[in-house]
């Protein structure tokens, strides 16, 4: 028990590291590399190009790390539950099955009560329940896109540096166990082979991220999280799915699409810990 629980403290605090990382590179791959390379025009020191789809991808990307940083920002706690601040063996169970009959659910790692708990994400290092589910979908939904386009831009950029040929499907299938051997031999330049890594690091995490996305929209249409599912507890829908939307994603839902803002007033929070009580 222990050591599983060391694991997830060391998977909390390295997954957000990663994560950071992985954004870093990507930012440089883009714009020191992708971008300049595939859109370079000799008459030009800055074409119209290079402008339009440096402000796609700023904007994109700012987006995933603002709904990050928002994630983080507003953790969902339940402050009007007292609960244990450590289970012990004896009473997991028993404290599970009351805090998720009444909506709750206790959190090992954050050490919380959280209302609406839906899962804990190591990626945030905390727990997305009622407060932060409209962030976190948002989030999924900003980086898995700017994973397809950083992907989209990678192959393009092999294509235009390298003269690798991605008409016959099977290219990418086979590009990076072949791209492996090859650089083994000597045969494949750092940068390329580094190129290659980060096109599946992207294919990964966008696949993964839509997943994410798709699973937790459909879960808060049906007023239920991931959590009770995961139980099999049977939720009765609060009300029908527009509301269940609203109630995550506020009314003005539309300016959250575009802007890491905050669109759930603190009035709704306040209405559905009533709800919840």
């Amino acid at each position: 028990m222990y050591l599983k629980m060391l694991k997830l403290r060391l998977l909390n605090a390295i997954a957000p590291a990663y994560f950071l990382t992985a954004t870093t590179v990507t930012f440089a791959l883009q714009f020191y590399f992708f971008i300049p390379a595939i859109f370079e025009n000799p008459d030009a020191r800055i074409n119209s190009s290079t402008l339009l789809h440096g402000a796609a991808f700023l904007f994109l990307i700012l987006n995933a790390l603002g709904n990050y940083v928002m994630t983080i920002r507003f953790p969902a706690a339940s402050v009007q539950d007292a609960g244990p601040l450590l289970c012990s063996p004896l009473c997991t169970d028993r404290v599970d099955a009351h805090y998720l009959l009444n909506g709750r659910h206790f959190c090992k790692l954050c050490k919380k009560v959280i209302l609406r708990r839906d899962h804990h994400c190591f990626f945030t290092g905390n727990c997305i329940g009622n407060r932060n589910m409209r962030y976190f979908i948002m989030f999924c939904v900003y980086t898995s896109t700017t994973c397809l386009y950083c992907l989209v831009l990678g192959v393009a950029y092999l294509t235009v540096e390298y003269s690798i040929s991605f008409e016959n499907p099977l290219t990418f299938l086979t590009l990076l166990p072949l791209s492996v051997g090859y650089f083994f031999l000597g045969a494949v330049p750092g940068l390329q082979f580094f190129v290659v890594l980060m096109l599946y690091v992207w294919l990964g995490i966008g696949l993964t991220c839509a997943g994410f996305c798709c699973q937790q929209i459909l879960l808060v249409a049906r007023g239920q999280t991931w959590c009770q599912l995961r139980k099999g507890q049977v939720v009765q829908t609060r009300g029908p799915w527009r509301s269940n939307l609203s109630d995550v994603f506020g009314r003005q839902w539309v300016l959250g699409l575009i802007l890491p803002v905050q669109t759930v007033g603190r009035l709704q929070d306040h209405a559905a810990d009533k709800k919840d009580s």
